[in-house]
C-alpha cells in the first residue's frame, strides 16, 4: 500500500514540476519582450514578470523537481528489478535529460535577472516546447512499456516535433502581419 501512495505522490509532483517547466519559458518570452519596451512600461513589466518567474521557479518548480526525484528514487529502491527493464532505463535517461533542461531554465533565469538576453523571444518560444516533447516521450514510454516500438516511437516524436515547429512558424507569420 505504501508503494501505491508513493506512486500517487510521485505523479502529483511530476505534474506540478511540468506545470513550472511549461510556464517558465513562456514567462521568459514575456521578459525578453519587456526588455524591448520603452520606459516606464519596461521597468513595470520587468519587475512584475521577474517576481512571477521567481515565485514559480523557487516556490513550485524547484521543490516539485526535488520531490519528484526523491520519490522516484524511493520507488526504485522499493522496486530495484525495474532497473533491469529496457523501458525503465530509457525513461531514466529521458529524466536525466529533462533535469538538464530544467537546469538550462535556471541558467536562463539567472541571465534574464541580470539583463543578459542571449535568445530572441521566438527562440524562447521554441525552447518552451522541449518540455512538451519530454512529457510525450516519457508518458508513452511508461504507458506502453515494452510494447512501444522504438522505430514508431521515434517517428511519432519526429512528427510531433515537426508539427510544433510548424505551429511556431505559423504563429510568427500571423503575429507579424
Amino acid at each position: 500500500m505504501t508503494f501505491l501512495y508513493l506512486k500517487a505522490v510521485h505523479i502529483i509532483f511530476v505534474v506540478t514540476w511540468f506545470a513550472g517547466l511549461f510556464y517558465m519559458p513562456r514567462l521568459y518570452v514575456y521578459i525578453i519582450e519587456a526588455y524591448e519596451k520603452s520606459e516606464p512600461e519596461k521597468s513595470i513589466l520587468l519587475k512584475q514578470l521577474l517576481l512571477m518567474a521567481s515565485r514559480l521557479w523557487y516556490g513550485i518548480t524547484w521543490p516539485s523537481a526535488l520531490i519528484t526525484l526523491g520519490i522516484g528514487t524511493s520507488i526504485l529502491i522499493h522496486q530495484p528489478e525495474w532497473l533491469l527493464l529496457t523501458f525503465m532505463q530509457i525513461k531514466i535517461a529521458l529524466v536525466v535529460l529533462l533535469y538538464g533542461y530544467h537546469f538550462s531554465l535556471q541558467v536562463l533565469m539567472n541571465q534574464l535577472k541580470k539583463g543578459v538576453l542571449r535568445y530572441s523571444s521566438q527562440k524562447m518560444r521554441a525552447w518552451n516546447e522541449v518540455a512538451t516533447l519530454f512529457l510525450i516521450s516519457i508518458v508513452f514510454l511508461i504507458v506502453m512499456k515494452s510494447a512501444l516500438s522504438m522505430a514508431w516511437g521515434l517517428i511519432g516524436l519526429i512528427v510531433v516535433t515537426g508539427l510544433i515547429l510548424a505551429g511556431i512558424k505559423i504563429y510568427k507569420k500571423t503575429r507579424n502581419e
